[in-house]
Order: C-alpha cells, then structure tokens, then sequence
C-alpha cells in the first residue's frame, strides 16, 4: 500500500472530523487542534485512505501515529502486511484499544510496549467540580485563599473575541518562564497561538478564563471529545495570584465541563513534577497508549 502524505491543515477538517466521528477511542492527542497546534514542531504529516486518517511525525524523526477511523471495519492484516514490506513499522502514542485490535490481526508479528508518559489522565467531573471529602482538602484550602484575597471566581467563557486576553496572559507567562530558552515551551506557545488565532475553524473547543480587576489572569482551553469526555489542551495563570490555577481548574470543570462524565487532563510526558501535580488531583482512570512495532 502506497501513502501520499501532506502536511496537516484545517482544509481538510471536514474529512477529518468524519473519521474522528468514527473513532471508537479519542484521546486527546488526535484532536484536529492539537495536530493543528504541533503540527510544525512535529513535522505532522497526514494520508487519507482505505478509510482511515493516516498521521506521520516526521521531526526529530518520522514515526507513525495511530490512524483514524472505525478500527473494527479495517482490514489491519492486510493493510500492515503491505506497510511492513520494507521493513519493521513503528507507531507511538497509539491507545491500548487499537494495539490490541492489532495484536489480535498479527499475533507475533506485533510487538506493545507500555508508554507510561503518554498516558491522559482521566477525572471525574464531580470531583473536580466539588473538590469534596478528605481527598482534596489542600485543593479547597487553596480555592478558598483565593476567594478571601480575590473575592468569588470571576469566571468568563473564551470565544473568538477574547483570543487577545488569552495571548497576553500567554506572553507574560513566557516572560516570566523564560520560553525563549526552551524549546519545549516555545513549542507550546507556538502551539497555543496557532489554535487562538483559528479558534473558530475548530468543531469542538471550549474555553474558560479568571479575571480580577477587568484583567484576564488564567486561562484553560479545552475540546469536547465526545459525549462523556471533556478534554484541556493548554492551562495558564499568572504568577503573583496565589491559588489561580486551583481556582482555574476548579470553575473550568464547573462550567465548561458541566454535563460530561470525565475531564482528560492530558499527559505527563514522563516529567516527574508534572507527573506528581496531576495525581494529586487524584485521577480516577487512564486513557494508556503504547508504542507498537510491526515486523514484516
């Protein structure tokens, strides 16, 4: 099987939400806007065929993701045969659901590792929207500090006619973080300012913002990926605001997250004190990935 891949864009989104639609399994990754958001720090390559959405990292090496699409309805031995001619097939990031739908087509031929630091973390949306019992005492010790400093939550949706808050909340944050030095957060902010600046190409987001005194402080974007699930891509709050992003988190899950049964919080990327923060917002479940290799 031949693959034509282009680089991801938004013009082709009505083909693209159509397999989404179909995909039994969403993980957050595979948003039309985080593909969108990464797509040149990742070199994000796309194929349309047989049915499925075809996605390639090229950069810092190319790497295939899981497709998308009605995993049940392909025809993965033949499809993976045909890839695999050349040589062993890698993809990354691919949700345990599909790799064991793999592993069943080709049996040895399929080789699952656990990748730990790509897995989202799942809450439930009670939970972060009611901070109750024991478990989250130091998350409403710390909602409360910044009601009694602040006053109540002044919390305000995001849409296309707050985009210029939301990125100079985002340039002060970089100022203060030093994102010129790091390349992983020059990603980020690159990533955030290619999806505010095309927020209305995108089906599904949704956003939510803090402000005090008329000044936007905090903001959470997010996107519903299906029914039940509500998923954050990027969440901000200045310095200087003690309790902003429990307070963030807190009225995003209230209000944007009303109606859905869990909110995925994405990945740690295996950085331990990322790792640490989103447990202790004790996560009821885990959508896991795995990396698969696929001999010929």
């Amino acid at each position: 099987m031949s693959l034509n891949f282009a680089p991801v864009t938004i013009d082709r989104k009505d083909e693209y939400y159509e397999l989404w639609d179909a995909t039994p399994r969403r993980s957050l990754d595979y948003t039309l806007a985080n593909l969108w958001g990464w797509q040149e720090y990742f070199g994000l390559e796309w194929c349309f065929a047989d049915n499925l959405c075809w996605i390639r990292q090229t950069l810092p090496k190319p790497v295939f993701w899981a497709p998308l699409g009605d995993w049940a309805k392909a025809d993965w031995k033949d499809l993976l045969k045909s890839m695999a001619a050349s040589g062993t097939l890698e993809f990354i990031r691919v949700p345990v659901e599909l790799s064991g739908i793999l592993k069943d087509a080709i049996g040895d031929k399929c080789e699952c590792v656990e990748e730990r630091g790509q897995w989202e973390y799942l809450y439930r949306q009670d939970d972060l929207a009611s901070l109750a019992g024991n478990r989250f005492h130091k998350k409403r010790n710390h909602l409360n500090s910044y009601i009694k400093t602040y006053g109540e939550p002044d919390y305000k949706p995001l849409g296309v006619d707050t985009a210029c808050d939301v990125l100079e909340v985002q340039d002060v944050w970089c100022h203060w973080h030093e994102c010129d030095d790091s390349p992983s957060l020059r990603a980020e902010n690159d990533a955030i300012r290619r999806v505010l600046t095309n927020w209305d190409q995108f089906r599904n987001l949704v956003g939510g913002s803090l402000y005090v005194d008329n000044r936007m402080i905090a903001f959470s974007v997010g996107e519903s990926l299906d029914e039940q699930s509500l998923g954050v891509h990027f969440e901000k709050g200045l310095n200087g605001y003690k309790g902003v992003y429990q307070a963030m988190n807190y009225e995003f899950a209230r209000n944007a997250g009303k109606g859905y049964v869990w909110i995925n919080r994405a990945q740690d990327l295996d950085e331990e004190g990322l790792r640490q923060a989103k447990m202790t917002y004790m996560p009821a479940d885990f959508l896991k990935k795995e990396t698969v290799r696929i001999s010929s």
